[in-house]
């Protein structure tokens, strides 16, 4: 299995320091709202690529008023060896990672730990603009391919700067042959990836037994559609070029698709189904995620569920924690009090987490 055995938070947040052991069952973490439950969380999930479920800054992590930088420990026992695992920021410098006491790129994190999360923000995924439906796919897309976030950083550097010349009125063929041979690579990986990871995520809902309702999923471009290949790709960016100039941005690529939801059974698009059903349908996809990560890397990632309990009724949260077992996931999940956890029937670590004088506090049940 995939798990965290001990965790160490230094500085972080609102945790002067906390150090937890753990044994690879579901954590349920339990206290008041602004306790600093959800920083636990954070911390979980800059172990892996990125800026973490907040999206925050280096800086923005470290504890204040002292703003000294911060430090995470951990030990990660994967299906085939155990990791030791250290990231931490200084002065809000961009984090550094060691991974056994070796210097490493963010990015070897996410060959060696998935985490997957479903946040209250993301609770107006199907209402929102298409960008957050982009970053959520795209978080999928890199649990199944690491090298996900490579290509799309290639992708964003190079049309930044294609961009600029379409700002600027810069009409040289050359200088933008350039640019839209790096898109045309880096967009049809980026593509490709989200393609993959869309339909693992259908067979996974198609094959399971769950309580929670499967979303038809689609990837739509705002105009036309997708080129299919590489080549097809740099042909329709050499084509839309005027267009692109007299716009100041490049009008096609992968920057411009949109993930469409329906839920499955009735036909309903995500975006008109009540609050309930669009939790259900968000909860249904973080569930086919790990299921299709547990049948591909032969464990189930690490899954972080914050306030998930809180527009559930029993009958649903009961089936939520079944599932949650039955996959063999260490499960981190947030709520106000233990009762929302009572389901679990001990087959869970408990933590309470309490705010004292502004540092939280964590005491192991």
């Amino acid at each position: 299995m995939l798990a965290l055995t001990a965790l160490t938070l230094s500085h972080f947040r609102s945790h002067l320091r906390a150090e937890l052991r753990l044994d690879g069952r579901p954590v349920a973490i339990y206290g008041d709202n602004g306790a600093g439950k959800t920083n636990i969380l954070e911390a979980v999930s800059l172990f892996s690529p990125g800026r973490g479920l907040r999206r925050a800054s280096a800086a923005e992590m470290a504890r204040q008023p002292e703003a000294l930088g911060w430090k995470l420990k951990g030990e990660l026992r994967a299906p085939s060896q155990a990791y030791e695992v250290e990231t931490w920021s200084e002065g809000g410098t961009a984090r550094q990672v060691k991974i056994d006491n070796k210097s490493a790129s963010q990015l070897a994190l996410g060959q060696v730990a998935r985490v997957v999360w479903l946040i209250p923000a993301m609770d107006r995924l199907w209402i929102e603009a298409a960008e957050g439906r982009r970053r959520f796919l795209d978080r999928i897309a890199l649990s199944f391919e690491p090298g996900h976030a490579e290509a799309s950083l290639a992708y964003e550097k190079a049309m930044r700067e294609r961009n600029r010349l379409l700002k600027e009125q810069v009409r040289d063929a050359a200088w933008y042959r350039v640019l839209e041979d790096r898109m045309a690579a880096a967009g049809h990986r980026i593509h490709a990836a989200r393609v993959q990871a869309v339909d693992l995520l259908q067979a996974a809902q198609a094959e399971a037994e769950t309580a929670f309702p499967a979303a038809e999923l689609e990837l739509l471009q705002s105009e036309g559609s997708m080129p299919a290949t590489e080549d097809d790709f740099r042909e329709a960016l050499q084509e839309s070029r005027f267009r692109d100039l007299a716009a100041g941005r490049t009008l096609v690529g992968p920057h411009r698709t949109d993930l469409i939801g329906t839920y499955r059974a009735k036909g309903i698009p995500a975006k008109d189904c009540s609050t309930g059903e669009q939790k259900a349908l968000l909860v249904s996809l973080i569930l086919a995620n790990a299921r299709a990560l547990a049948q591909r890397e032969g464990a189930p990632p690490i899954l972080l569920l914050d306030e998930v309990a809180a527009h559930l009724d029993a009958g649903r949260r009961a089936a939520l924690y079944d599932e949650i077992c039955a996959l063999g996931t260490q499960a981190w999940m947030t709520g106000t009090g233990p009762e929302l956890f009572a389901e679990l029937e001990g087959r869970a670590q408990v933590l309470e987490v309490s705010d004292s004088g502004g540092t939280s506090e964590v005491l192991q049940k």
